[in-house]
């Protein structure tokens, strides 16, 4: 990383703690939107998906500015976080609530499609014997949804990675701070001279981008095919 200045360096860094905390704080909550919309009916239901995949329509500045007024100082949520020592926005812990939100569609319905690719009877037949809801589903659906989890885990990283209007919008772009990959291109491309340094962040981002997606495929097909063998 030494032809990486330490502007760009600090970036990438931070994208890369964003992104991870993203992914990892919204995981289990994925899995369960996931098996709620795959298997349950309940009123509500389609609201519930309409407002998960609502990220995915709204355009991202919306997002985040929903967000500055739900967890902003002055928000509903955000003055009672800040009651107990937390605040959110215009911090990394800010930026990655915004990234884990624009991340989570996908998250979900990479796992929703796996597990609405189970058998059911697969699992009724665990009830059958008396093991719980939770006892099946640990035993028998999620090493078989496996593979979609990995998939949207990775899909949610490399997501959260490239997320910019949202975060810009809730965090601001402060170096050091909140300024991840995506802020620091844009602030280097409004200042003479910065396109180098732009230009190499960019290259950064496709890598990243497309070795997710090659990672995603490569460790699906492998637990995959562990799970069939098994």
């Amino acid at each position: 990383m030494g032809w990486l200045g330490p502007a760009e360096l600090e970036a990438l860094k931070l994208s890369l703690r964003v992104s991870f905390w993203a992914t990892l704080v919204t995981l289990p909550l994925g899995i369960f939107v996931a098996y709620a919309l795959a298997r349950w009916r309940f009123p509500g239901r389609q609201i519930l998906n309409g407002l998960v995949h609502l990220p995915l329509i709204l355009p991202p500045v919306v997002t985040g500015y929903l967000l500055l007024l739900t967890f902003g100082i002055q928000g509903p949520l955000g003055k009672l976080l800040a009651e107990i020592g937390i605040v959110v926005a215009f911090r990394w812990t800010g930026a990655a609530l915004a990234a884990g939100i624009m991340a989570f569609p996908l998250m979900v319905r990479a796992i929703r499609l796996s597990i609405e690719a189970v058998d059911p009877k697969l699992e009724q037949a665990g009830a059958t014997l008396g093991a719980s809801r939770l006892f099946v589903f640990a035993t028998v659906t999620f090493p078989m949804i496996l593979p979609g989890v990995i998939a949207g885990a990775i899909l949610a990283f490399a997501k959260a990675m490239g997320e910019f209007g949202a975060t810009i919008t809730f965090v601001s772009n402060i170096p050091g701070q909140t300024q991840t990959l995506p802020s620091a291109v844009y602030a280097f491309l409004q200042v003479p001279g910065g396109e180098a340094a732009a230009t190499r962040l960019v290259v950064i981002s496709i890598v990243v981008a497309m070795s997710a997606l090659l990672l995603s495929e490569f460790i699906g097909r492998r637990v995959a095919a562990r799970v069939a063998g098994s």
